[in-house]
């Protein structure tokens, strides 16, 4: 039953626990890689690769779970989701070989492309039709800070035992499963989960659809950001361990520092700026900041200039995120669904082929992933160029 979201904060609450769960696990593993890599003599492109093959699993399976989710109800995906993150994270904590580690990773992606279209279509189904651009808000709000504060909390539960923030998301993840089984309700009837089951759209018609000149350079820009982030943050524990000799905790402060300045920012600025310049402006301000920072990061040095740098980074990605949802939504009319999942598939693209080729850039020379990232970055400032902020109805 749809309802004002102050009506059921405790729902909304739980559902945005959930996404922020599971995209926790995506940057968990960074502020301990150094580690990981030192103990278990693993090359960078390893470690690349073991952040990758997270995004590639959940990009996989997303197509099977949307279907799963309106076959079997988005309440029972989502437990599902939430106790598969849980083993996966308890198996990465006990792994002692590569092998073991990568099961993990694939049993983590599978787990995100359960909990986050049961998420998505749960709150779309319990929302007004007034309320619901600013739900899906919170649950991009919530994407953004699992996955860039992810790095900051498993650097410091590091401290503690460098497998110490594996068995701790394992714990999280298993007690959000409980609290889910018991606050949440199925938000669709029996059949109304049959009708939607019969109405399923195909995975390759979407993508194919997705390349439209309405859609493009939008989804584009999807890619890039996940990309870049991912990116950049794959290789940033690694490279300041090596460069600077930061420990895990070092590396957890500046990562949560500049978290919590990027989202702080963003509540207070991030509407005011897009009356003010617009979408399209706004991402192009923030594509240049990104890419100019990128380049300047392989220059720095000391603990100072990396958390200033750091700091407009991720402001600079924060601010990036809803801007491209927002122009997104707006261009999407009457196809939401189409457009968050391909905005899911395009992140799940990025977020693979970012950390596979930080790590083997980083292999060869310590500043390559923040110089490439860097042009990617400036590629995609040129595709904003051909980029139309009003667009026509597309046919379907």
């Amino acid at each position: 039953m749809k309802k004002p979201i102050k009506d059921q904060k405790m729902v909304i609450f739980i559902l945005l626990s959930n996404v922020f769960t599971a995209f926790l696990g995506i940057g968990l593993i960074v502020p301990v890689m150094p580690s990981f890599k030192d103990v278990m003599e693993l090359s960078g492109s390893t470690m690349g690769y073991l952040v990758a093959v997270y995004a590639v699993s959940q990009l996989i399976i997303s197509p099977f779970a949307g279907r799963w989710v309106d076959r079997f109800g988005r309440k029972k995906m989502i437990i599902l989701g939430l106790l598969v993150f849980s083993l996966s994270e308890l198996i990465f904590g006990l792994g002692t070989h590569v092998s073991i580690l990568y099961l993990s990773r694939i049993l983590g992606g599978i787990s995100a492309a359960f909990i986050m279209p049961a998420v998505t279509a749960y709150v779309a189904d319990i929302t007004t039709k007034e309320d619901r651009p600013k739900a899906m808000g919170y649950v991009s709000a919530a994407i953004s800070t699992g996955f860039i504060i992810g790095p900051g909390i498993g650097g410091f539960i590091a401290d503690y035992g460098i497998r110490m923030p594996f068995f701790f998301a394992a714990i999280i993840s298993f007690l959000a499963a409980i609290s889910s089984s018991l606050i949440l309700k199925e938000s669709l009837s029996h059949e109304e989960r049959e009708q939607l089951s019969s109405n399923t759209t195909n995975f390759f018609k979407d993508l194919k659809k997705s390349i439209q000149p309405i859609y493009l350079i939008a989804f584009i820009m999807v890619f890039v950001l996940a990309f870049g982030l991912s990116a950049y943050e794959t290789v940033f524990s690694l490279f300041s361990d090596e460069k600077f000799g930061f420990t895990p905790k070092d590396i957890a402060s500046i990562v949560t520092i500049s978290s919590i300045v990027a989202v702080i920012i963003q509540i207070l600025l991030f509407g005011k700026l897009i009356d003010k310049l617009g979408e399209k402006r706004m991402i192009q301000l923030c594509l240049i900041i990104a890419s100019v920072l990128a380049f300047v990061s392989t220059v720095i040095t000391g603990f100072i200039a990396v958390l200033i740098v750091t700091c407009f980074i991720f402001l600079a990605f924060d601010l990036l995120r809803p801007a491209l949802t927002t122009f997104l939504s707006k261009t999407a009319g009457n196809q939401q669904g189409f457009v968050a999942g391909m905005n899911s598939t395009y992140t799940s693209l990025g977020n693979f082929f970012g950390p596979a080729l930080g790590g083997i850039l980083f292999d060869f020379n310590i500043h390559y992933p923040y110089l490439f990232a860097g042009i990617v970055l400036i590629i995609g400032l040129g595709l904003t160029i051909l980029w139309k902020e009003k667009s026509n109805e597309v046919s379907l």
